[in-house]
């Protein structure tokens, strides 16, 4: 399976911050906000990673992460010419995708979760194996902001609305969708909707009206933010805090993900921990692989 991240758009909600850097390269507590959902990638196993950005963003991502070789991955880049809707990253990204299947995932959605590897699982042997999309529905108070679910009296998905006036259910669409290749001949046909954009609602009610669409719900065990605004991104890196205070373990630490996932070997590891001038995240990377050595 291979995974996009999309990391374009103007970030215009947290002007002025994003007048000179790509939100998704804003700092969410100790690290880049793309950091987030890249690692949600790597947990699902995808190693062959497109990052879509803008023309004026794409050199600093690349400082970040070169060919993702340093974490055991593949890293492309490709430029997004304009924002024109989610769906557009089938189709930006189409010869990456190839025959394969495909996770997409936005680059401001943070996700945490004891059962989050179990979830993403499910996800992509949906797609391989049953050749289904599978989106995923959160609860949240104020769903008109989103795509929302809407649930029959039987309670089965009837429909999913993009954005309604109101709605009718709390159930809000995350930003993280596996797809089956199909994807790609479905995107194509997506025409503009009134806001001009290729809605990713429209390609899920394409999947749910042939029966071919997984809603799963992330209960209470499971954390969904969007950073979207300055009071959540605020609100998230508050939240990583504590987890990583309370616990004494890092959110989305790519090296700690890589090395978990048997991406990146031991001495690989120290090398990189080595190249790490903040002390505090050096000795997590060495305790790790202490921690490994005494199993």
């Amino acid at each position: 399976m291979k995974g996009i991240i999309l990391a374009g758009g103007s970030g215009t909600r947290l002007f002025p911050a994003t007048k000179g850097i790509s939100k998704q390269l804003l700092p969410i507590y100790d690290k880049p906000l793309f950091f987030y959902p890249l690692s949600v990638l790597m947990l699902a196993g995808i190693r062959d990673i497109l990052l879509i950005t803008t023309l004026e963003d794409q050199s600093n991502f690349k400082r970040f992460l070169g060919d993702g070789s340093d974490f055991g991955i593949n890293i492309d880049y490709i430029i997004q010419p304009s924002p024109d809707g989610l769906a557009q990253a089938f189709i930006l990204g189409k010869d990456f995708i190839g025959d394969e299947e495909v996770c997409l995932i936005l680059g401001d959605n943070i996700y945490y979760g004891n059962e989050l590897v179990k979830l993403l699982n499910s996800g992509v042997s949906s797609a391989s194996e049953d050749n289904k999309a599978t989106i995923f529905g959160y609860y949240v108070d104020d769903p008109e902001r989103y795509g929302v679910i809407e649930f029959d009296s039987y309670g089965k998905v009837a429909s999913i609305q993009e954005k309604p006036t109101k709605a009718k259910s709390n159930y809000a669409v995350t930003g993280l969708y596996f797809y089956p290749n199909n994807v790609l001949e479905k995107a194509a046909k997506v025409k503009p909707s009134n806001r001009g954009e290729l809605e990713i609602t429209t390609l899920n009610n394409m999947y749910l009206e042939e029966g071919s669409l997984n809603v799963e719900i992330m209960g209470r065990g499971f954390t969904w933010l969007d950073t979207g605004t300055p009071e959540s991104m605020l609100e998230a890196s508050t939240f990583v805090e504590a987890i990583e205070k309370r616990q004494g373990l890092k959110v989305a630490c790519l090296e700690e993900v890589a090395y978990e996932m048997g991406y990146i070997s031991k001495s690989h590891l120290l090398h990189l921990a080595k190249k790490i001038g903040n002390q505090n995240y050096n000795q997590y990377l060495n305790q790790l692989a202490k921690q490994r050595h005494e199993k």
